[in-house]
């Protein structure tokens, strides 16, 4: 069988051993490239990539020269054989070109949509590269539409209690103020099971409709509202981009400050609460006030861990949110049983958080593609909090209702 070489190439303005450490580090190819990545780079050692569309490619490496040049076999998922990429890295015009061939592409009918994928995957990488080593910015989050949801967890005793007859779906735990969603009139437990004319059934299945469209577009979407079953038209809305500093520790001001407005809050809707009030629980299966706090507590140390793996280049991947496990929040709330020594935990935990981002390396900084999606990440609106603040509410005057 006859076969031919895809080239493609792109100029970018960083050194070549940023670009050799984009093409052979797990957490770097995940910046740019693909949702999830495994690899060993040496010769022969594992090159696993897979995306959040159910595509995925494996491999090896079969040669590595560093800062120099890459190649690996790639084997992606029905695709009618196993192809080669090879990248070469030349220092040019204080930048670096990256020449990349994907080469032993077969031809004929079996292969088309291979090739339309493989070349629609490499021209919108190496762009999304260059902007990433160059400026940070991750443009399949910055060109990315959003709907305007905090999604909350959505299982089959949920939907009974909701009255909704289908258990697979998204659970809208709240909207967005001046986003698409509260302005089509979504609301709190909605159930999204379908836009764009797809079936919504995960958060993925949401996330790979989302990748075929931009902010302003106008999609159908598909919901229920307990029993009932609705569809409404709504604009997707542009992704709202905090301004990113250029330093660790103008980030961890701007951490500080923002924390501190939410301790504000979270201060003022504990006063005058007693101990029965924040154990309170309006159902057994829902968190009391304590409950939530010890949860918040939770989600920075995640934070923490986090940044801590992406620093250090070695992050974790998984396979989805598996849920938050009640087992661990009650064994916080049993170690610091009194609301006073939750808030404690709670200040401990942010104070630690913003003396990490104040002690980073240096260096991290320079990584501008980690550096951003960290501080994007913990600058973005505290939509979380604010979701969880309004449980804390709910809890408290449920309790002083009974």
């Amino acid at each position: 069988m006859s076969t031919k070489s895809l080239k493609f190439e792109q100029q970018i303005g960083a050194a070549p051993a940023q670009i050799y450490h984009a093409f052979t580090n797990a957490t770097a190819l995940r910046e740019w490239l693909c949702d999830v990545a495994t690899v060993m780079p040496q010769p022969g050692g594992r090159v696993y990539l897979a995306w959040n569309t159910g595509y995925y490619t494996y491999g090896e490496y079969i040669s590595l020269e560093k800062d120099k040049e890459v190649n690996f076999t790639w084997q992606g998922r029905q695709e009618p054989g196993r192809t080669r990429v090879q990248a070469t890295l030349l220092a040019k015009d204080g930048g670096t070109l990256v020449t990349l061939k994907h080469e032993a592409v077969g031809e004929g009918e079996e292969w088309t949509r291979a090739i339309r994928e493989i070349k629609r995957g490499w021209e919108k990488g190496l762009e999304n590269l260059a902007s990433v080593l160059q400026t940070g910015e991750d443009l399949r989050v910055t060109l990315r539409p959003m709907l305007g949801i905090i999604v909350g967890e959505y299982t089959p005793e949920r939907a009974k209690s909701l009255g909704v007859p289908v258990t697979d779906g998204i659970r809208i735990d709240d909207t967005v103020e001046g986003l698409g969603a509260r302005a089509a009139g979504l609301q709190a437990n909605d159930v999204i099971v379908g836009m764009a004319g797809n079936v919504v059934d995960t958060n993925l299945s949401l996330g790979n409709i989302l990748q075929d469209h931009r902010a302003g577009d106008h999609v159908k979407v598909v919901f229920y509202r307990g029993p009932q079953k609705m569809t409404v038209t709504m604009q997707l809305s542009r992704r709202p981009l905090p301004a990113i500093p250029t330093t660790s520790q103008e980030l961890a001001n701007n951490i500080a400050q923002l924390y501190a407005e939410m301790e504000v809050d979270l201060v003022k809707f504990f006063e005058n609460v007693s101990e029965a009030e924040a154990s309170f629980k309006i159902t057994p299966k829902e968190w009391s006030a304590k409950e939530i706090l010890a949860h918040l507590i939770h989600s920075k140390r995640f934070l923490q861990q986090n940044l801590a793996e992406v620093v250090t280049g070695y992050e974790r991947w998984t396979d989805g949110f598996g849920g938050n496990l009640d087992a661990w929040v009650r064994a916080t709330v049993n170690t610091y049983p009194t609301l006073q020594e939750l808030l404690g935990e709670y200040r401990r935990s942010y104070a630690e958080t913003i003396a990490l981002f104040e002690n980073l390396p240096q260096e991290f900084e320079r990584r501008k593609g980690s550096y951003w999606r960290m501080a994007r990440g913990v600058l973005l609106s505290p939509y979380h909090f604010n979701a969880h603040i309004e449980q804390i509410r709910a809890s408290i005057e449920a309790a002083r209702s009974t």
